[in-house]
């Protein structure tokens, strides 16, 4: 008997068609990939499953049970993680942990072998509130959580996305172990070595199942979606030799823990240069320290001529920032939000009138200048999001994992964009998880421990470590952390 069966699955949103007639099925056992674009109905599939969602039409069973007429059945047996690691912030580990277990009927003692292999790796944290947590450290007590109950079958919604390429690898090896236990893994995910991760995939465009099979033969038969071709970017041609950032001995140290330790580094005008390191290696605090949020424990730094200790008001006006939540107002119209970004920046209303016009014109937006920004597609509402953090021409954008769980084609023609702007004197500081992303940069930094362990371009880096891409480069440097929270 299969795990989980679907048949003929049909739902809607008003005029949207979320899913339509999606069948598929999952062995016992098996660990099943969902893949697919941003709005394609993998997150309705997995609520229909979960019984958090009834669908239109169309039959489904997990476990055997239906997913309409025997929910509480299914609900004894399955576990639902999705991205946002379902754990409660401003509770501790341990805490978590106890909460989960008793909402399925279990205690922690009960459930404790089925989660000793990945529960003891932080333990030792049981009195740390979740939210202060790392990535990879979320993703091992979200997993604890799921398990406590020993569930027959585990939905993982993109859990990984944010999450750096070393603590992915450790999270699909708990995976493996899992499945060794006769868990039923279903997953999402919009990194293709975790899609090659899986047995077999399904993949589901604009809520129409339109292909199932191994994932080499998914990847190779739609290569359009998930490896459309690489960029060509003509590398330091714009870059001036002025300096937009200047660090030296820059430290951010709470009570005796420094999670930036003495870093120091510059960026020239028309640069795109990447800031990579693992969670917790202290990236997020060095990018607060240079765009005005936060001040430095010592040392000094300029950003765009400006102080980062003494001037960070004149900082944050004279930057852009983008950062994965897009910045937008969903509830604004796509102009509305153009204006109101504008008009903090201090900008003339003729010229945002000016603008705007030019820029809807640009990204072919004109008939959606009224449109609510809520009802556009994923990948415009990116594009939308990075043409406004830098709608008033500033000397540096700042981009915190602008394409986080964004599918490949839509990342390439983000990318796109960056390229522009670069063109155009505008610096780009970008951190990613996407180790091809990492490629089209300029130069790179890597942090590890709160330190800058390597920094050049991608081919410098590559030649020093002797490794074939970044993404090897990456997992050499980060597997030297001592330490796991930032």
């Amino acid at each position: 008997m299969n795990a989980i069966e679907v048949c003929d699955i049909s739902k809607s949103y008003g005029k949207v068609k979320a899913l339509d007639r999606v069948s598929f099925t999952v062995g016992k056992g098996e660990v099943f990939g969902l893949i697919g674009p941003d709005g394609a109905g993998k997150t309705s599939m997995y609520r229909i499953l979960c019984t958090l969602l009834l669908p239109e039409s169309g039959t489904a069973t997990v476990d055997g049970f239906d997913v309409v007429k025997q929910m509480a059945e299914i609900r004894k047996r399955v576990r639902y993680m999705p991205g946002k690691f379902s754990l409660y912030q401003d509770l501790t580990v341990e805490e978590n942990l106890r909460f989960f277990a008793t909402l399925f009927g279990t205690t922690v003692e009960d459930g404790y072998d089925s989660v000793r292999a990945i529960y003891s790796q932080i333990e030792r944290f049981k009195d740390r509130k979740a939210g202060a947590l790392s990535g990879g450290m979320k993703q091992k007590l979200a997993l604890s959580c799921a398990l406590i109950h020993q569930p027959s079958i585990l939905f993982l919604d993109e859990p990984t996305t944010g999450v750096d390429p070393v603590s992915r690898k450790e999270f699909w090896e708990m995976l493996a172990t899992l499945k060794e236990q006769g868990i039923t893994i279903m997953a999402s995910t919009p990194y293709l070595d975790e899609v090659r991760c899986c047995e077999r995939v399904a993949f589901l465009d604009q809520g129409r199942v339109r292909g199932i099979g191994t994932p080499d033969d998914i990847l190779t038969d739609f290569a359009d979606i998930f490896n459309p071709p690489g960029l060509t970017h003509d590398k330091h041609s714009e870059v001036k030799d002025e300096n937009v950032i200047e660090v030296e001995h820059l430290v951010k140290a709470f009570g005796s823990f420094h999670a930036v330790d003495d870093i120091s580094f510059t960026v020239k005008k028309g640069e795109i240069f990447g800031f990579l390191g693992a969670n917790g290696a202290g990236k997020t605090t060095a990018m607060h320290m240079l765009t005005g949020l936060n001040q430095p424990t010592s040392g000094t730094g300029r950003v765009v001529g400006y102080d980062i200790r003494t001037e960070y008001e004149q900082i944050k006006k004279h930057i852009g920032y983008m950062s994965q939540k897009f910045s937008l107002y969903e509830d604004l119209t796509v102009a509305e939000n153009i204006r109101l970004f504008a008009g903090i920046y201090g900008m003339d209303d003729k010229v945002i009138a000016r603008k705007t016009d030019e820029l809807l014109e640009r990204l072919q937006f004109a008939d959606h200048k009224n449109t609510l920004v809520a009802s556009l597609p994923l990948g415009w509402k990116q594009k939308l999001a990075f043409s406004v953090s830098i709608f008033h021409e500033p000397g540096i954008v700042f981009l915190d994992e602008p394409t986080g769980g964004v599918d490949p084609a839509t990342r390439r023609q983000f990318w796109e964009l960056i390229y522009d702007a670069a063109s155009r004197g505008i610096t780009v500081f970008v951190t990613t998880h996407y180790m091809d992303e990492a490629e089209y940069c300029d130069r790179i930094s890597i942090m590890v421990d709160g330190k800058i362990k390597a920094m050049g371009t991608p081919e410098e880096l590559k030649r020093v470590f002797n490794q074939p891409d970044m993404n090897h480069v990456f997992t050499h440097l980060a597997r030297q952390a001592t330490r796991s929270s930032d």
